[in-house]
């Protein structure tokens, strides 16, 4: 009998980046990287374990962009055009390295893994949303949702329609997606202000999580801290993020992605092949970019690129084998010392980036794979759990109040406020000030319904923090300014259009052609609340 619970989390997400109006956008790679590399291997780990008896248990956001873009028809077909783009360079790789051992080795081993994708992908048709439920349906998965578009909703909460728009149109969309509304939300960043929680209840939202600082400075302080949930006054519950666990995990600098014998990410084949070799493979203008093929390990701290080693996929594997025990281990010790403390079952909630999984961290798929399997094998304290199976199996829990939160820098609000993007809030206040108006008007034509139904789309895109935070971050700043001027460009084109009374149809059309997410939206989610 277990005496403590694991709940692990994967935050799966993109910004909506579909450009049907240009050939080649390099940001629409995000998606295909992300799909070639974290969530196909997380399909094929699923499949595996199910194969294998192993009854695993995660929880997983799939947020609406995501969805939106995975169910996309040309996102569909421009990734296959990309997957059979990258099968033909590494074939081309394979005869170029006949008298090298290694690199032809690494060469067959990506070879393989492309191979298999495409296996899986055919297999899907594409649909790898299909893929994901399917493991909801048989309970090893718990899919929960997030903001509509990822608005970093504490920084828009004096509009509270504004804040109801990013809950509600997600509800909706999860529920014409998965047959359902969703039980649990991921919360925009994690990022949590007072009262939120009481337009969760509104939702049908049973709980949320927060950083460990949201639960830690509630009121009154929790007796448990971090390792058990508390209920907010409205009913809805809050998990709390563990700081040990996550820690081992996610760090580069302490944690296991950062081991000598892991691939380096930081060093592909784009960047380092001749020019002309690797021109038909890289961007139509001629700019260099990543491939996905990567030859060398991070081989030891300090180094340069120049100074790496090849990688050997064999040796990392095993490393992922004795990292995963390693983890069990920390989480068997850890549970048992809680346990004794508390005099009851504590749960750690260990929640990532999806992406850090095979993305940033190219072996994280087969150390989730071997944490499944030792915790199901090789231990008896823990039992993996869904959060919603936790607050069934145990439904009494202290009552607070938690703090202001979020899990970026400092732990608050300023990575999405300040001086690189402070300027984009007074134009998205406005605009949802005018939404607002906006939907307080009965259309009168279906052309004027139309347009109130874009312009709410357009909103919730411009909201996308996404933006904000690349702007912060200081990579690609130009793509996320343009996203967020183009946005709230055409909101503010159909507000004066519906102003004056004549709505430019053909406009219209190509705008809701290029901007087609939540097509069963309706503007009046941005009436006043009751």
């Amino acid at each position: 009998m277990a005496i403590g619970y694991l709940a692990l989390v994967l935050h799966a997400h993109l910004p909506f980046v579909r450009h049907p109006e240009s050939d080649y956008v390099l940001e629409e790679e995000w998606l295909f990287e992300a799909i070639t590399e974290t969530y196909i291997p997380l399909i094929q780990m699923f499949e595996g374990l199910k194969r294998d008896g192993i009854d695993f248990k995660m929880t997983m956001s799939l947020t609406p962009p995501l969805v939106s873009m995975l169910r996309d028809p040309l996102l569909q077909e421009r990734y296959d055009q990309h997957l059979t783009l990258l099968q033909d360079l590494i074939e081309q790789e394979i005869d170029r390295h006949q008298k090298n051992g290694h690199l032809r080795y690494l060469a067959e081993h990506y070879a393989e893994e492309w191979q298999n994708a495409r296996k899986l992908w055919d297999h899907y048709n594409g649909d790898l949303v299909t893929a994901f439920k399917q493991f909801q349906d048989s309970n090893n998965l718990e899919i929960i949702t997030c903001g509509a578009t990822h608005g970093y909703l504490p920084l828009m909460n004096m509009y509270p329609q504004a804040v109801w728009g990013q809950i509600e149109v997600a509800c909706q969309h999860y529920e014409d997606t998965f047959g359902r509304r969703p039980r649990g939300i991921w919360l925009p960043e994690c990022a949590y202000y007072n009262g939120l929680e009481r337009m969760l209840a509104d939702a049908g939202i049973r709980y949320f999580l927060t950083d460990g600082h949201g639960i830690l400075y509630a009121r009154p302080r929790p007796r448990f801290g971090t390792y058990s949930p508390v209920y907010t006054e409205s009913g809805v519950a809050v998990f709390a993020r563990d700081n040990e666990s996550s820690q081992q995990v996610w760090s580069s600098e302490v944690g296991y992605p950062g081991a000598s014998e892991y691939r380096e990410f930081y060093k592909d084949l784009g960047w380092e092949a001749e020019y002309e070799y690797i021109k038909p493979y890289i961007m139509p203008n001629g700019q260099r970019k990543n491939t996905g093929i990567k030859y060398y390990k991070i081989t030891g701290r300090g180094l340069g690129l120049g100074d790496k080693e090849l990688y050997d996929p064999y040796w990392a594997r095993l490393k992922t084998a004795e990292h995963a025990a390693n983890f069990v281990l920390n989480r068997e010790r850890q549970v048992e010392h809680l346990h004794g403390i508390m005099q009851r079952p504590p749960i750690i909630v260990s929640p990532y980036d999806a992406e850090l999984f095979g993305h940033w961290w190219y072996e994280g798929p087969w150390f989730l794979d071997q944490l499944f399997r030792k915790t199901w094998q090789n231990q008896k304290v823990y039992a993996m759990t869904h959060l919603a199976d936790y607050l069934q199996a145990y439904p009494t829990q202290q009552v607070c109040h938690p703090a202001q939160s979020s899990w970026g820098y400092k732990g608050f609000h300023e990575y999405w406020l300040n001086h690189t993007n402070a300027w984009i809030y007074p134009h998205l206040h406005k605009a949802a000030e005018r939404m607002i108006k906006m939907a307080g008007r009965e259309p009168r034509s279906d052309l004027e319904l139309r347009a109130l139904n874009q312009a709410a789309r357009e909103l919730l895109l411009a909201q996308s923090s996404d933006w904000a935070f690349i702007m912060s971050s200081g990579t690609m700043t130009p793509y996320a300014v343009r996203r967020t001027r183009s946005h709230l460009m055409r909101f503010n084109k159909i507000y004066e259009d519906i102003k004056i009374g004549k709505v430019d149809s053909g406009w219209l059309e190509k705008v809701e052609a290029i901007d087609n997410i939540f097509p069963n939206i309706d503007f009046r989610v941005y009436r006043p609340l009751m």
